[in-house]
Protein backbone atom coordinates (compact mmCIF):
# COMPACT_ATOMS: atom_id res chain seq x y z
CA UNK A 1 0.00 0.00 0.00
CA UNK A 2 1.29 3.43 -0.88
CA UNK A 3 0.69 4.96 2.56
CA UNK A 4 2.30 2.13 4.58
CA UNK A 5 5.01 4.32 6.13
CA UNK A 6 2.32 6.32 7.92
CA UNK A 7 -0.49 3.77 8.27
CA UNK A 8 1.57 0.72 9.21
CA UNK A 9 2.64 2.16 12.57
CA UNK A 10 1.01 2.48 15.95
CA UNK A 11 0.08 5.96 17.14
CA UNK A 12 2.26 5.47 20.22
CA UNK A 13 5.43 4.21 18.51
CA UNK A 14 8.51 6.15 19.55
CA UNK A 15 11.66 4.01 19.09
CA UNK A 16 12.93 2.73 15.73
CA UNK A 17 14.10 -0.86 15.47
CA UNK A 18 11.23 -3.13 14.43
CA UNK A 19 10.86 -4.72 11.01
CA UNK A 20 7.07 -4.52 11.35
CA UNK A 21 4.52 -2.80 13.52
CA UNK A 22 3.00 -4.75 16.41
CA UNK A 23 -0.19 -5.00 14.38
CA UNK A 24 -2.75 -5.38 17.18
CA UNK A 25 -1.82 -1.82 18.15
CA UNK A 26 -2.79 -0.51 14.71
CA UNK A 27 -6.41 -0.55 15.87
CA UNK A 28 -5.82 2.19 18.46
CA UNK A 29 -6.26 5.87 17.73
CA UNK A 30 -5.42 8.80 20.03
CA UNK A 31 -9.18 9.26 20.54
CA UNK A 32 -9.73 5.62 21.56
CA UNK A 33 -6.77 5.72 23.96
CA UNK A 34 -8.14 8.93 25.53
CA UNK A 35 -11.60 7.35 25.88
CA UNK A 36 -10.16 4.28 27.59
CA UNK A 37 -8.18 6.46 29.99
CA UNK A 38 -11.28 8.57 30.75
CA UNK A 39 -13.01 5.33 31.77
CA UNK A 40 -10.25 4.47 34.23
CA UNK A 41 -8.10 2.18 32.10
CA UNK A 42 -4.42 2.62 32.92
CA UNK A 43 -2.39 2.36 29.73
CA UNK A 44 1.23 1.27 29.92
CA UNK A 45 3.71 1.03 27.12
CA UNK A 46 6.58 -1.29 26.36
CA UNK A 47 9.06 -0.97 23.52
CA UNK A 48 8.96 -3.87 21.07
CA UNK A 49 11.23 -4.58 18.16
CA UNK A 50 9.15 -7.02 16.17
CA UNK A 51 11.41 -9.22 14.08
CA UNK A 52 10.91 -11.14 10.84
CA UNK A 53 10.66 -14.42 12.78
CA UNK A 54 7.22 -13.37 13.99
CA UNK A 55 5.92 -14.16 10.53
CA UNK A 56 7.85 -17.41 10.05
CA UNK A 57 5.38 -20.26 9.42
CA UNK A 58 5.61 -23.49 11.38
CA UNK A 59 7.06 -26.08 8.99
CA UNK A 60 7.90 -28.74 11.57
CA UNK A 61 5.99 -30.17 14.50
CA UNK A 62 4.75 -27.79 17.21
CA UNK A 63 7.37 -29.22 19.56
CA UNK A 64 10.29 -28.74 17.15
CA UNK A 65 9.42 -25.20 16.04
CA UNK A 66 11.50 -22.35 17.47
CA UNK A 67 10.55 -18.70 17.74
CA UNK A 68 13.22 -16.18 16.81
CA UNK A 69 14.29 -13.73 19.47
CA UNK A 70 12.77 -10.23 19.56
CA UNK A 71 14.04 -7.31 21.62
CA UNK A 72 11.88 -5.45 24.12
CA UNK A 73 12.10 -2.87 26.89
CA UNK A 74 9.86 -2.46 29.96
CA UNK A 75 10.15 0.74 31.97
CA UNK A 76 10.13 0.86 35.75
CA UNK A 77 6.82 2.75 35.66
CA UNK A 78 5.19 0.08 33.47
CA UNK A 79 6.50 -2.77 35.65
CA UNK A 80 5.25 -1.06 38.83
CA UNK A 81 1.83 -0.31 37.31
CA UNK A 82 1.38 -3.89 36.09
CA UNK A 83 2.38 -5.33 39.47
CA UNK A 84 0.01 -2.93 41.30
CA UNK A 85 -2.79 -3.98 38.94
CA UNK A 86 -2.12 -7.64 39.71
CA UNK A 87 -1.98 -7.02 43.48
CA UNK A 88 -5.28 -5.13 43.35
CA UNK A 89 -7.02 -7.85 41.34
CA UNK A 90 -7.15 -5.89 38.10
CA UNK A 91 -6.83 -7.31 34.62
CA UNK A 92 -3.64 -6.97 32.57
CA UNK A 93 -4.56 -6.79 28.88
CA UNK A 94 -1.73 -7.32 26.42
CA UNK A 95 -2.17 -5.65 23.06
CA UNK A 96 -0.61 -8.13 20.68
CA UNK A 97 1.17 -11.44 20.84
CA UNK A 98 4.62 -9.83 20.96
CA UNK A 99 3.55 -7.75 23.97
CA UNK A 100 2.21 -10.93 25.55
CA UNK A 101 5.48 -12.78 24.93
CA UNK A 102 7.50 -9.87 26.33
CA UNK A 103 5.41 -9.60 29.50
CA UNK A 104 5.43 -13.36 30.01
CA UNK A 105 9.22 -13.49 29.52
CA UNK A 106 9.98 -10.64 31.91
CA UNK A 107 7.37 -11.82 34.43
CA UNK A 108 7.99 -15.58 34.30
CA UNK A 109 8.64 -15.61 38.06
CA UNK A 110 5.33 -13.92 38.80
CA UNK A 111 7.07 -10.60 39.39
CA UNK A 112 7.47 -8.14 36.54
CA UNK A 113 10.67 -6.13 36.64
CA UNK A 114 11.82 -3.35 34.40
CA UNK A 115 14.35 -4.24 31.73
CA UNK A 116 16.35 -1.80 29.62
CA UNK A 117 17.17 -4.23 26.84
CA UNK A 118 16.01 -7.82 26.82
CA UNK A 119 15.00 -10.36 24.24
CA UNK A 120 12.34 -13.03 24.12
CA UNK A 121 12.36 -16.24 22.17
CA UNK A 122 9.54 -17.58 24.34
CA UNK A 123 7.36 -19.92 22.31
CA UNK A 124 3.96 -19.94 23.99
CA UNK A 125 2.03 -23.07 23.14
CA UNK A 126 -0.65 -25.16 24.86
CA UNK A 127 0.33 -25.91 28.45
CA UNK A 128 1.95 -22.51 29.05
CA UNK A 129 1.02 -21.05 32.44
CA UNK A 130 0.33 -17.34 31.96
CA UNK A 131 1.84 -15.33 34.81
CA UNK A 132 1.25 -11.72 33.70
CA UNK A 133 -1.40 -11.52 31.01
CA UNK A 134 -5.10 -11.89 31.83
CA UNK A 135 -6.61 -10.79 28.50
CA UNK A 136 -5.32 -10.37 24.98
CA UNK A 137 -6.16 -8.13 22.05
CA UNK A 138 -4.80 -9.64 18.87
CA UNK A 139 -5.39 -9.80 15.15
CA UNK A 140 -6.71 -12.86 13.40
CA UNK A 141 -3.52 -14.72 12.43
CA UNK A 142 -2.72 -17.05 9.59
CA UNK A 143 -2.75 -20.81 10.05
CA UNK A 144 0.56 -22.58 10.80
CA UNK A 145 1.87 -19.55 12.71
CA UNK A 146 3.31 -19.43 16.22
CA UNK A 147 0.96 -16.49 16.79
CA UNK A 148 -2.10 -18.68 16.27
CA UNK A 149 -0.55 -21.30 18.57
CA UNK A 150 -0.10 -18.60 21.26
CA UNK A 151 -3.72 -17.50 20.90
CA UNK A 152 -4.85 -21.14 21.17
CA UNK A 153 -2.72 -21.60 24.29
CA UNK A 154 -4.38 -18.54 25.78
CA UNK A 155 -8.02 -19.21 24.91
CA UNK A 156 -8.17 -22.91 24.11
CA UNK A 157 -7.96 -24.52 20.69
CA UNK A 158 -11.68 -25.25 20.22
CA UNK A 159 -12.81 -21.73 21.17
CA UNK A 160 -10.23 -20.16 18.86
CA UNK A 161 -11.15 -22.43 15.95
CA UNK A 162 -14.82 -21.56 16.50
CA UNK A 163 -13.97 -17.85 16.42
CA UNK A 164 -11.94 -18.35 13.25
CA UNK A 165 -14.78 -20.19 11.52
CA UNK A 166 -17.08 -17.28 12.39
CA UNK A 167 -14.48 -14.76 11.19
CA UNK A 168 -14.20 -16.56 7.88
CA UNK A 169 -17.99 -16.80 7.51
CA UNK A 170 -18.31 -13.05 8.20
CA UNK A 171 -15.39 -12.26 5.85
CA UNK A 172 -13.15 -10.70 8.50
CA UNK A 173 -9.74 -9.58 7.38
CA UNK A 174 -6.74 -11.57 8.63
CA UNK A 175 -3.08 -10.83 9.30
CA UNK A 176 -1.33 -7.46 9.41
CA UNK A 177 -4.25 -5.39 8.10
CA UNK A 178 -6.80 -7.67 9.68
CA UNK A 179 -9.53 -7.41 12.23
CA UNK A 180 -8.81 -7.85 15.92
CA UNK A 181 -10.39 -9.76 18.77
CA UNK A 182 -10.42 -9.40 22.53
CA UNK A 183 -9.84 -12.64 24.41
CA UNK A 184 -10.81 -12.57 28.08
Amino acid sequence: MSNDLERYQTVYACAPGAVAAPTAGLHFTPELLAKLESQGVEICYITLHVGPGTFKPITSSLEEHRVESEEFRISRQTAETVMRCRREGGRVVAVGTTSCRSLETAGASGQLSSVDCAASSLYIRPGHRFMMVDALITNFHLSRSSLLVLVSAFAGHELVMSAYREAMAQRYRFYSYGDAMLII
